[in-house]
């Protein structure tokens, strides 16, 4: 009997298909689709970033999770490496000029101790009184046609103090900054895995020959953790004897090192943090890095930013009173890093430092005499 409903058709299959598109007419994804993209985007992307994933896990502090990061990342580098997808990531980071920055560098090479070895100092300039060893040698001159020439490095503590120093290097006929500050943010003498700030030095004073050197490191070093150790060493936790003893032969290395390279080292010294547990710290570091420069007159110099920076009560302080009585800000609002005022005091620190070491004004006088010599004869 005829009911008068008829029978629901079964979709056909290009019915079903064009179900499936969108108003431009393109397929449109399933989620198991998109999730499948986005998981193989995730793998290609860890792969390419391989070596840099495989270097923070080593970077980490000691313990289960760095174990854990290493076993991931270690396997997936070398997979990375087989494929040569790390190759991307290697020629980007050469065009920025950070080719290295995923080498795991622990290896310190240092100098001998002075003690051991004493560094040569300066060449005196000519004209030192002849036959006659109390006379204290006349310093190195310097002119505009023969200028020092001054490269600054460290951590980033170095990097406002460093900025002020290298304009005021620019400004000054006798001195030449050589290239802008090499600041490299969370390094120190401790990890070398983290940047080998020991090859760095010795390249950097190899290749641009710098007079003068300045430098801060220290502000990331005040922890247990150390690597590089020398073969069948171990230290103990910071400010222990062994940890002490280790610290002093990389800060002593450094001094050495640049004082072979022909250069005088001004050192800035950290200043009193905001945090009185990190203060304590930093006297630990600065303690070491003084009694070292103190061992080498002539040839290394120490900024004590400590008491530059301390309030009347030896405190830690944002603001200083100027000469015209006005309160200015010179420390950062993170308790350890300085504002571009800060870092213009500590860089006329460095230039009397500099002065010191150096003649770097008797040309004036010359050149004034010659100029007087000459209107005369004229």
């Amino acid at each position: 009997m005829d009911t008068g409903t008829q029978p629901r058709r079964q979709p056909t299959q290009s019915r079903r298909r064009s179900e499936r598109l969108g108003d431009d007419g393109r397929q449109l994804s399933t989620a198991g689709h998109a999730l499948v993209v986005a998981a193989l985007a995730l793998a290609l992307g860890a792969l390419l970033s391989a070596p840099g994933l495989h270097k923070s896990a080593f970077n980490q502090q000691p313990g289960v999770k760095r174990d854990i990061a290493l076993a991931l990342t270690g396997p997936l580098a070398d997979v990375s490496h087989a494929l040569l997808l790390d190759r991307p990531r290697r020629a980007v980071k050469e065009v920025i000029g950070r080719g290295d920055d995923d080498v795991i560098d622990t290896e310190i090479e240092l100098p001998p101790t002075a003690a051991a070895a004493p560094a040569a100092r300066p060449r005196p300039s000519p004209g030192t009184a002849a036959g006659n060893p109390t006379a204290r040698p006349r310093k190195v001159a310097f002119t505009p046609k023969k200028r020092l020439r001054l490269w600054v490095a460290g951590d980033s503590l170095v990097i406002t103090p460093g900025l002020a120093t290298i304009r005021a290097a620019a400004a000054s006929p006798v001195l030449e900054p050589v290239g802008t500050v090499d600041g490299r943010v969370a390094t120190g003498l401790g990890r070398p895995d983290v940047f080998n700030w020991f090859r760095e030095i010795t390249d950097k004073v190899r290749a641009l020959k710098p007079g003068a050197v300045v430098v801060s490191f220290g502000a990331n070093d005040n922890h247990d953790y150390m690597t590089g150790l020398p073969q069948g060493v171990s230290i103990g936790g910071f400010g222990s004897a062994s940890w002490t003893r280790e610290y002093r032969r990389r800060v002593a290395g450094v001094m050495d090192g640049v004082s072979r390279g022909g250069a005088y080292l001004v050192w800035i010294g950290l200043p009193v943090a905001r945090s009185a547990a990190q203060t304590q710290r930093f006297d630990v570091i600065n303690a070491i890095v003084s009694a070292e420069a103190r061992k080498r007159p002539g040839r290394v110099a120490f900024v004590d930013t400590y008491t530059m920076f301390a309030s009347d009560t030896g405190d830690f302080t944002e603001y200083l009173q100027s000469a015209s009585g006005r309160a200015v800000k010179v420390r950062a609002g993170d308790g350890v890093h300085f504002e571009p005022a800060g870092g213009a005091i500590i860089a006329r620190e460095v230039l009397k430092r500099l002065n010191a070491a150096y003649d770097l004004t008797s040309w004036r006088k010359r050149t004034a005499s010659g100029s007087r010599g000459s209107g005369a004869n004229g």
